[in-house]
């Protein structure tokens, strides 16, 4: 099997995945949050996927986290 040209570095060896994102405490705390429903911090009724009807919302949850440690 052949490789294009584009796709080796100037080594020849396959181009490096670039590196995965590191989450923040809070993100990581804010998706350990089973989806209930509703939205965790105003309680607007959502979907059974979502956990926050929005980034508002999540930022209030994260930042009344970080009072209440």
């Amino acid at each position: 099997m052949e490789q294009n040209q584009e796709q080796l570095s100037s080594d020849g060896a396959p181009p490096l995945l670039p590196p995965m994102p590191v989450l923040s405490a809070a993100t990581r705390t804010r998706q350990s949050l089973p989806p209930k429903g509703s939205c965790w911090y105003c309680e607007k009724p959502l979907d059974s996927v979502r956990r926050f009807c929005g980034k508002e919302c999540a930022d209030s949850f994260d930042e009344e986290a970080e009072y209440t440690r």
